[in-house]
């Protein structure tokens, strides 16, 4: 029975290794290196393949190892504020314009101009750029919340409106709105983030 059902783990094994080389994130490349690695692992007991065994975990071990360190490692995050003509803001826009298009196909930079305005870094790395136009009301209408590819992970998103939600609460802040998206990522972003769609965009009371 065991023999029957053992090439599958060697599939599920492939599989995951071919996953890990297509993911975004060192998080999501451990824990498909475990699975496949487990899956080998396995699939090498059944079969008595002492090499596969050996080798898969040995990997097992050091794909363990790696995913605890990034499961324990605390991330520096910062937030800092901008007018909108900062040449680094500039350069990292200019640096991303086809992924922006594809998120926020509207923005222009001088749109900055009058909004809140703010970069987050990761380890000093800017990882977002944030821009807001604020209204009377209390509403404020987001112009960009773009995160670049690598920090993709919701963690910037906690970080805006989780642990600095004093800080928009402190600038007359009440609701953040996104009037259109675009694209699904980032509506499901959105949902993680608390937003609640409202017509064609969407909505998050603070």
């Amino acid at each position: 029975m065991l023999q029957q059902i053992a090439p599958y783990f060697g599939y599920l094994a492939s599989l995951c290794l071919i996953c890990a080389l297509l993911v975004k994130t060192d998080f999501s490349f451990r824990v498909f290196n475990i699975i496949g690695c487990l899956s080998f692992v396995t699939y090498a007991i059944i079969f008595s393949a002492w090499p596969v065994l050996i080798t898969n975990t040995i990997l097992l071990a050091i794909n363990v190892y790696y995913f605890y360190k990034l499961s324990t490692y605390k991330e520096d995050f910062d937030l800092i504020e901008f007018n909108g003509a900062e040449k680094l803001v500039e350069k990292f826009l200019s640096f991303n314009k086809n992924d922006v298009a594809a998120y926020f196909p509207e923005f222009k930079n001088e749109m900055l101009t009058g909004n809140l305005n703010f970069i987050v870094l990761r380890d000093l790395v800017i990882a977002n750029v944030f821009s807001a136009k604020l209204l009377p009301d209390g509403s404020a209408e987001v112009s960009i919340n773009f995160t670049s590819k690598k920090y993709r992970d919701f963690k910037v998103g906690r970080f805006i409106f989780e642990r600095e939600k004093q800080f928009l609460i402190s600038k007359g802040i009440k609701q953040i709105s996104y009037q259109k998206v675009y694209n699904k990522g980032h509506e499901q972003f959105l949902k993680v983030s608390g937003f609640k769609k409202e017509g064609s965009g969407y909505i998050k009371t603070l």
